[in-house]
């Protein structure tokens, strides 16, 4: 009798090595876009960087991630998914995401440039290819685990890529602190510049360990007989009619908003996280209270880690997914309110913090999953670009927004003034999140509050 050899598809340690395989480059985009989080009230004091940003400089710079992402860069990228398949584009944009990160890399390190005046304005274009190539390739890579994962355990495959992706995010913001210790001489380039070192080398990783999962994936292909490019039939082909169809579909539409106002008030809040509790929480020692405040932020994503899989699980075996986006957008309105009004102890700090890492575990975990449920397979690279093109809106405005209260404001009054936007963006993400809930439950053919997990 010959013997019979699982496919990839039907090997769960084989799905699970390809996921690996995917986390790694977005560990490695986690780390770089987060490497100035935990250090940013060092550009409120811009005499003491040889870099000579400041904080409206550093919002300025946060907000070039998006730039590209906005102006339709996310579109066309996620066409070309659709008719390229994710091998040929994310390998583009793995890249891509490499090479903005080096420029960035280059720019804060090199004396030349910075004595130039131009810093900001290289380091700016550095960092709007990184984030049109991170954006691409966390679109990539969610649309593969939706490949891999079909019919199996889904929300938990995506869940666990958010939490270990968000360590990235986790060690840098542990790391950099510890990296970027004021000296003597204040902040010299070749101190300000390692977090930036660490992120290019593990992006370079990143990049050698995706070259693994194309080579599976065409395997994949292979023995499935399917393509990347999901483009099986010509009335399947990809039309430009077809980015309408999807906008005009109101539940997409539903959760990309979600998605922008519930991702804004956590991406934009961690750039300026300790900008903002340290005059909240540690008035009355700052300098002490830095490293203290650099911990407390950690929390965010290691909360993610723990609590991300898990919501992942309950989704994938207990749907109600519209009524856990809910509760992760009113627990993360709750936690602002508490970083902003609370009395000025550290336990209200920490309180707050714990707070948003379980908010933020619970929306992904519910949210990505739905997307496939509402939108053809054919259109799913186009639908996520244009969900992460709409997100991006935000991410390019409000750091921009955060950063001029930070330049312009001092001490608890520019902290409570920032958290003014994070509130306003968590009560809207609220009203959108019990929009879904109420449309999930008057269109039941939708399944969006089904099991994933077929029994």
């Amino acid at each position: 009798m010959a013997n019979v050899v699982k496919s990839l598809k039907e090997s769960k340690s084989a799905c699970w090595l390809a996921w690996a395989c995917l986390v790694v480059p977005m560990f490695a985009s986690y780390f770089f876009d987060d490497m100035f989080s935990t250090i940013s009230h060092i550009f409120q004091d811009p005499e003491k960087l040889a870099l000579g940003w400041n904080a409206m400089d550093y919002g300025f710079y946060a907000g070039g991630y998006s730039f590209l992402c906005v102006w339709g860069g996310l579109i066309v990228c996620g066409i070309l998914l659709d008719k390229w398949g994710v091998r040929i584009t994310g390998s583009i944009f793995v890249g891509l995401m490499t090479l903005g990160a080096a420029l960035v890399y280059v720019t804060i390190s090199t004396p030349a440039i910075v004595a130039s005046g131009h810093s900001l304005t290289i380091a700016y274009v550095g960092c709007m290819l990184f984030g049109l190539g991170s954006e691409i390739a966390g679109v990539a890579v969610t649309r593969s685990i939706a490949k891999w994962f079909k019919g199996k355990s889904m929300a938990l495959a995506m869940g666990l890529q958010l939490a270990i992706a968000r360590l990235g995010t986790a060690a840098a913001l542990l790391l950099s602190p510890v990296l970027v210790a004021q000296s003597e001489a204040g902040y010299p380039l070749n101190i300000t510049n390692r977090p930036a070192l660490v992120g290019l080398c593990l992006l370079l990783v990143g990049s050698i360990v995706w070259a693994v999962f194309v080579a599976m994936d065409a395997k994949f292909d292979k023995q499935t007989g399917t393509t990347d490019k999901v483009e099986t039939a010509e009335e399947d082909k990809f039309k430009f009619s077809d980015i309408f169809r999807v906008l005009a579909n109101r539940h997409f539409i539903l959760i990309s908003l979600l998605c922008v106002f519930f991702y804004c008030c956590i991406i934009s809040f961690k750039k300026f996280a300790t900008a903002i509790l340290i005059p909240r929480f540690g008035a009355e020692n700052a300098a002490a209270f830095e490293q203290t405040a650099a911990q407390m932020v950690s929390m965010i994503p290691f909360f993610t880690v723990v609590f991300t899989p898990l919501f992942g699980i309950l989704v994938d075996k207990l749907g109600k997914a519209t009524t856990w986006m809910v509760t992760g957008s009113v627990l993360v309105f709750a936690a602002h309110i508490i970083i902003a009004f609370a009395p000025g102890e550290p336990i209200y700090g920490y309180i707050g913090i714990a707070i948003l890492g379980v908010g933020y575990s619970l929306v992904p975990a519910a949210m990505w999953p739905s997307v496939p449920k509402i939108i053809p397979e054919k259109n799913l690279g186009t639908a996520y670009s244009l969900i992460y093109w709409i997100q991006n809106m935000g991410m390019l405005a409000v750091p921009i927004g955060v950063g001029y209260i930070l330049k312009n404001f001092t001490g608890v009054e520019a902290s409570v003034y920032a958290e003014y936007i994070f509130i306003g963006l968590g009560i809207v993400a609220i009203t959108v999140s019990l929009l879904l809930f109420v449309s999930s439950k008057k269109n039941p053919q939708l399944k969006l509050d089904v099991p994933n997990i077929k029994k």
